[in-house]
């Protein structure tokens, strides 16, 4: 094994594993996607560490691939099936969106970052994903011209409710993110049934806040 397939292996034995991630599906997917790709030269060496990594450049603000483990839970919870289309909201530089691709039929990926949405298009053209489509667009926005979704992946934390999100999501839709509303935050699952949006939390959880999902600060005289 190469360097960078050594640290995928112990990655995933030793972060997703015995953080009770079962689906045999998102193991082998993680095993697949070299994630150093994803990440610039200068921090290749971080790709496979227990962090949130920022893989912003050129003094852009920062922007993550959140945790392995905490990455995988959410794909597990998400139970992506083979036919899905996915969305996946403020995908930095497409690990996410690749991860996903190797699960559902079609995903399609937005980042408000213009210049890391090209950065993500590029890596997934570059490794032959040949079922996303990415753009730059706000986190908030989603990308209603493609919807509505099977499931839509929040690939950091939002303080804010996304309720424009929620509206894209198919009858039957899932929604995943983690929820920073309220201390401690939580990864969130939210379904779409009967035009109603029921929520629920799965499990403790922290992840950098997405831009255009931050809450408005609070006046102060």
């Amino acid at each position: 094994m190469s360097g960078f397939a050594t640290a995928r292996q112990k990655m995933v034995d030793g972060q997703v594993r015995t953080s009770d991630v079962t689906d045999r599906r998102i193991l082998d997917a993680m095993l697949a996607v070299p994630r150093e790709a994803f990440v610039p030269a200068s921090r290749q060496a971080l790709a496979y560490l227990d962090l949130d990594l920022d893989v912003a450049e050129g003094g852009s603000a920062k922007r993550y691939l959140i945790k392995p483990a905490l990455t995988a839970k959410l794909l597990q919870a998400a139970e992506i099936g083979e036919a899905d289309h996915v969305l996946v909201v403020g995908c930095a530089t497409g690990y996410v969106a690749a991860l996903a691709a190797r699960l559902a039929a079609q995903v399609t990926a937005t980042e408000s970052d213009s210049a890391l949405a090209a950065k993500a298009k590029s890596n997934l053209a570059a490794l032959g994903f040949a079922n996303v489509a990415c753009a730059a667009a706000p986190c908030a926005d989603g990308d209603p011209a493609a919807a509505p979704y099977d499931v839509i992946i929040v690939n950091g934390a939002t303080e804010v409710t996304p309720s424009t999100l929620f509206e894209q999501l198919k009858e039957g839709g899932r929604l995943i993110g983690v929820s920073a509303e309220t201390t401690p935050q939580r990864a969130m699952i939210v379904t779409r049934a009967h035009g109603e949006f029921g929520h629920r939390a799965l499990f403790d959880a922290a992840a950098p806040v997405l831009p255009g999902l931050t809450r408005a600060p609070a006046f102060v005289f």
